[in-house]
């Protein structure tokens, strides 16, 4: 089976979801490719990308409106024609899950947890504060308690006064735990995570995703647009995934972690196929000055450095794998 084929399945499969949510994949089309062109893009433009993944025009303009009506996207009227960006508020949102997708790794921990009472907030102040920390990946830890290894309080107060809520949240960073991973601390983690869960997620991930790896060695006659699809589907299931992981220090995780290789898997997909679709999106992608300009610096950096040389070498090593 060809790598062509391996991605039809793929198309396949996402067109069988139910319901298929075209808004979740815009914005993952948003992050991934039009935010590091500048962030403004044509809306026939995104039908062009999205239509060949089964996604009709109609589907396009109307999880378009619903992006604007949440507050993720804003529209710019020129003549006929509508162009659409993230708003401010939408752009803070995703681009910490973003950035998550492309970081191959996590920093050192030193111990410490951030903790975050909500039982002095207003009963629907504290329904709302609750979902935006479980967005970032607290874990609830008791009633009206929620936890993070990762967070701190200086990165968090700022968030709180956005949301209204700074005053009557009390917010503690423990001190660093020189015993960071005793039995106690792994139950508690898997009390407030559901890691089983995540983990098979990952896995399921890893099976799908694969097979088009391997068949990018053996018979890769991918095109230009096809690497485009491909390439929106693969960090779209990524970020579902990391929208619910914690990304927890990696003493607090099991030895046989998938996400690990979850993640390697990623990043060895998206270096072998990000160069061809790019020669795809530089024809499609327009806005209201006409083609839009090439990705920033900033999206070089992705998994740790995206050359030619990467996917050359990625394909190298896939030849030994399959071998």
């Amino acid at each position: 089976m060809s790598a062509k084929q391996q991605l039809d399945g793929l198309i396949r499969d996402f067109q069988k979801k139910r319901p298929l949510r075209a808004g979740s994949l815009i914005i993952t089309t948003y992050g991934d490719i039009v935010h590091p062109r500048g962030g403004n893009v044509w809306l026939g433009s995104l039908m062009k990308l999205l239509t060949s993944m089964g996604v009709s025009e109609r589907l396009v303009r109307t999880s378009v409106y619903r992006l604007i009506q949440d507050g993720w996207l804003q529209a710019e009227k020129v003549g006929r024609c509508s162009y659409y960006s993230v708003t401010g508020a939408g752009l803070r949102r995703f681009q910490q899950a973003f950035a998550h997708v492309y970081t191959l790794g996590t920093d050192d921990w030193n111990g410490s947890w951030c903790l975050v009472f909500l039982n002095q907030l207003e009963p629907e102040t504290r329904a709302k504060v609750r979902e935006e920390l479980k967005w970032l990946s607290f874990g609830s830890m008791a009633t009206g308690v929620m936890e993070h290894p990762r967070f701190t309080r200086n990165e968090l107060v700022p968030l709180l006064q956005e949301w209204g809520a700074l005053e009557d949240t009390i917010v503690m960073q423990t001190q660093p735990l020189e015993q960071r991973s005793p039995r106690a601390l792994r139950r508690q983690v898997k009390e407030s995570w559901n890691l089983d869960e995540l983990g098979f997620r990952y896995k399921r991930f890893l099976e799908t995703f694969r097979p088009l790896w391997r068949e990018l060695c053996t018979d890769d006659n991918l095109s230009p647009e096809d690497c485009v699809t491909a390439r929106i589907l693969l960090v779209h299931e990524y970020r579902k995934i990391l929208l619910r992981d914690p990304l927890l220090p990696d003493e607090l995780l099991p030895g046989d972690w998938e996400g690990r290789s979850a993640k390697q898997l990623c990043r060895n997909l998206y270096r072998a196929i990000y160069s061809r679709a790019d020669e795809h999106l530089a024809t499609v992608l327009e806005n209201a000055s006409g083609p839009l300009p090439g990705p920033s610096q900033g999206f070089y950096r992705r998994f740790g450095g995206l050359t030619e040389e990467n996917a050359s070498s990625n394909s190298e090593n896939l030849a030994e794998e399959s071998a």
